[in-house]
């Protein structure tokens, strides 16, 4: 059962969460935001790329795979709750590393949880 989606580091939707991740709590540095936007952006980008690791790491840890787009969807509707919509870069960035983020790792399950019931003999 060893392919691209079953072997550790080498699903390609979890590698696009981190990045996007990444990309959410690195953006700060370069749009222009408030402090509590900027901290609402390294901590959920942070998170997405902490649970990203998490798949990678471990292929069959799909309920990872629904946490992290638990975090998408946080990045998401993060300039409506900490209110920073009036800054247009930052609230871009949210929205596609949010939307991005929630698409990779749906993506993901399907292939997370059949290694997961390939492992534990459920098949």
């Amino acid at each position: 059962m060893a392919d691209l989606q079953s072997t550790a580091w080498t699903r390609p939707q979890d590698w696009l969460s981190l990045l996007a991740g990444g990309y959410l709590a690195l953006s700060p540095l370069w749009v222009e935001i408030d402090s509590t936007g900027t901290w609402a952006m390294v901590i959920v980008g942070a998170a997405i790329g902490v649970m990203a690791l998490i798949a990678l790491a471990a292929p069959g840890a799909f309920i990872d795979e629904w946490m992290t787009a638990l975090g998408g969807a946080v990045a998401f509707v993060a300039p409506w709750v900490f209110t920073y919509t009036d800054a247009t870069a930052a609230s871009w960035t949210s929205w596609i590393a949010g939307g991005v983020t929630v698409l990779a790792s749906l993506a993901a399950v399907p292939a997370s949880r059949k290694v997961y019931r390939h492992q534990h003999h459920m098949v």
